[in-house]
């Protein structure tokens, strides 16, 4: 067995205070985890040093204070950096604090699994448990910023399973599930196919949304019939598209805030290069890439994915009659 005692995973290391990790971070914190934090936005590092929380100037002495360090990190070059850059988590040689290295960002799942074979070429400055080698999980989440601030994120975790069960009360203070996937990479499989049927979903009834608008039945009909009947999925229960329809969702804030275009446009990538690795067919994949891409070149990069819905399919804004 790796580790089973909780004093082990007490020291964290965050790095990546996005919209996404700041809220994570937040929780951690909350949770009662004594956490050490960098990250490259000096305003994000000034605003947790004014709570009391450690930070730091690089990746490197993060780990230098942390038995485990998370990432949550916008791009696999990003994380590559992270981890290997200058200063970054792997800079002290071959030997390393942390046990166990956490990578929540979207990253395509060979550059995962690279990582954690060249991870696992390292000693421990300490030996914890019964290891004496450190070991990563890739854990991606499914939730949007507001999920993250509530703790109600889905983590999707791939690497070994005995690392797995004992960091589960680290996933379950930022989120509310957590799931094993099985070995290196397939959290991050696993996630890039989720938001592939996220996009895909999205998409659908978008259009299916604006054909009814143009043919006369209004959205709010639909709506109620796709959730009662065999259409009903969270893009029309809980994530509708259509403003005015529903309240506390992007859609009814002029699409602000939620998941970004461009993010579903890099992860939509991610999925089209899995796809010709894998050998799959992806008509579905490519057409949903081409939608997002024509989006982000269109402006709306940074509003929220369901803004296809306006932006692409040029549907209207239908006031609820409460």
């Amino acid at each position: 067995m790796i580790l089973s005692m909780i004093h082990c995973i007490q020291n964290v290391g965050f790095i990546g205070l996005g919209n996404m990790g700041s809220r994570m971070a937040n929780n951690l914190i909350k949770a009662g985890f004594n956490l050490t934090v960098h990250d490259k936005n000096n305003d994000a590092l000034e605003m947790f040093s004014q709570m009391g929380v450690s930070t730091k100037k690089t990746p490197y002495e993060v780990s230098e204070a942390s038995d485990v360090v998370i990432t949550m990190l916008p791009s696999s070059a990003h994380v590559i950096d992270v981890y290997t850059g200058p200063n970054g988590l792997l800079h002290g040689g071959k030997l390393i604090r942390p046990w166990l290295l956490i990578d929540s960002s979207t990253i395509d799942p060979q550059t995962s699994r690279n990582l954690s074979a060249t991870i696992s070429n390292y000693i421990l400055k300490e030996k914890k448990g019964d290891s004496e080698r450190p070991v990563k999980l890739d854990a991606p989440v499914s939730g949007s910023i507001i999920a993250a601030e509530a703790g109600t994120l889905t983590f999707m975790v791939g690497g070994s399973e005995e690392a797995f069960l004992t960091a589960k009360p680290l996933f379950l203070s930022m989120g509310k599930s957590t799931i094993y996937c099985g070995g290196e990479g397939s959290g991050s499989a696993a996630k890039i196919c989720n938001n592939l049927a996220l996009a895909v979903s999205m998409l659908g009834i978008s259009e299916a949304l604006a054909l009814g608008q143009s043919l006369g039945v209004s959205a709010t009909t639909l709506t109620n019939i796709f959730n009662c009947s065999s259409a009903r999925c969270w893009s029309s229960d809980a994530y509708n598209p259509v403003p005015g329809l529903m309240e506390g969702v992007p859609s009814s804030k002029d699409y602000n805030g939620g998941f970004a275009s461009k993010l579903m446009a890099k992860d939509l990538n991610l999925a089209v290069e899995s796809a010709k690795l894998a050998g799959c067919k992806y008509p579905l994949t490519s057409q949903a890439q081409k939608i997002y891409t024509e989006l982000c070149n269109g402006g709306h990069d940074s509003k929220d994915f369901s803004c296809a819905f306006r932006h692409f399919y040029s549907g209207m804004d239908e006031p609820h009659d409460n």
